[in-house]
């Protein structure tokens, strides 16, 4: 049976991908640092990749934790939080 667990007092309260959004700073931060060739290469090819991985887990949330997770993500964005607003006391089952 499905345990529920609070995703109201963490990063995951505002965004739902926050591991994500930190090594995509990161490399752009890269990005700015030492603007070379290479790097403004992969960094498209990069966010691009994390994106991707993104969608893919949350396709595998959706398929394991149904409504409750469709819930969430419906409440909270992927990457880019909304300003002043936080999720409160959504549950989801472990």
């Amino acid at each position: 049976m499905a345990v529920p667990i609070r995703v109201s007092v963490s990063l995951y309260a505002y965004i739902r991908h926050p591991q994500y959004v930190a090594f995509i700073a990161m490399m752009f931060g890269f990005l700015l640092q030492w603007p070379t060739i290479p790097t403004l290469i992969m960094f498209p090819v990069l966010a691009w990749m994390y994106v991707r991985l993104a969608e893919t887990e949350q396709e595998q949330m959706r398929a394991e934790f149904g409504d409750p997770y469709d819930s969430y993500a419906s409440a909270v964005p992927a990457f880019i939080p909304h300003l002043g607003y936080g999720l409160g006391s959504t549950e989801l089952p472990r």
